[in-house]
Order: structure tokens, then C-alpha cells, then sequence
């Protein structure tokens, strides 16, 4: 993974961060955003995966039911944000649509990826800390404003 900060304008910082092949998305983006201390931020990222898992959320089971995309994929979209969990850490919530070799597409929340050959992220801070609280009547964690 390589990244570059490449704007700061009113307490808002930009950042560029390309991951390379083999990476593990999530975890990667992740890690970065822990690192750089990112409390609030919104992300986009388009590339590639090797493999990937995305899911839909069944509230009656309070879990995920894990769609698999066991091919290579070009990420037509990943979006979402980035908040600070419970464990203080940074907790990101993301959506992924995934283009297959057919033209058809699977979607859904996205729960891990692995690069083949780039997945370029573009993240955006803002100045206001925002906290992901987890409810355990939902069974996932929320931003809590």
C-alpha cells in the first residue's frame, strides 16, 4: 500500500492510497485509517479483486448472509465512511458493486476483497469526530450523532 496526502484545506484532509496486489482491502483501509488517526471521513474506491465477499444484512438473524464473488471482479463502486468504533479504533462501513466477466454485477455491504492488481481509494477527512456505536438491539453498530 502506498499513499500520499495530497490536500489540507479548513481542518479537511484528502488523502490518495493505492493498494497493490494480494492486499486484503478492508484490513488495509482499515489499518491506514487507525494509523492516521481518521475519526470521521468519507471514502471511494474503484480497482480490482481477485476475490471478494459482499453481504446482505437479514435483521431477523442479526447477521450477515455472506455473497461471495469467488472470481476476478472490477470494483465499479466502494463507498461509505469512516467513524471511530467502540474499541476506540477506526470503523469503516462500506458498500462495494462488483462487475463480473458476463457484464453482471453482485453488491452489498462490503466485508473483504483481495487486490488483483490495484485498488485505488480516494479518502476525504472531516474536522468533526463521529462515533460508530454498536446496538445490540439492531445487532450492528451505527453512527451516533
Amino acid at each position: 500500500m502506498h499513499h500520499k496526502k495530497i490536500d489540507l484545506q479548513n481542518g479537511q484532509k484528502t488523502y490518495v492510497v493505492v493498494l497493490d496486489a494480494n492486499e486484503e482491502a478492508f484490513a488495509t483501509l482499515a489499518a491506514f485509517a487507525t494509523e492516521q488517526g481518521l475519526t470521521a471521513a468519507s471514502i471511494t474506491a474503484i480497482g480490482a479483486f481477485e476475490h471478494a465477499t459482499v453481504g446482505w444484512f437479514d435483521f431477523a438473524d442479526c447477521s450477515y448472509r455472506k455473497i461471495l464473488v469467488a472470481e476476478q471482479c472490477e470494483v465499479l463502486s466502494l463507498i461509505g465512511d469512516i467513524a471511530t468504533g467502540d474499541d476506540g479504533k477506526a470503523s469503516l462501513h462500506l458498500h462495494a458493486v462488483l462487475g463480473l466477466r458476463d457484464g453482471s454485477t453482485r453488491g452489498g455491504h462490503f466485508l473483504e476483497g483481495v487486490v488483483h492488481p490495484t485498488l485505488e481509494a480516494t479518502i476525504i477527512e472531516t474536522p468533526v469526530a463521529l462515533h460508530r456505536r454498536h446496538r445490540k438491539d439492531l445487532g450492528i453498530a451505527l453512527i451516533e450523532l
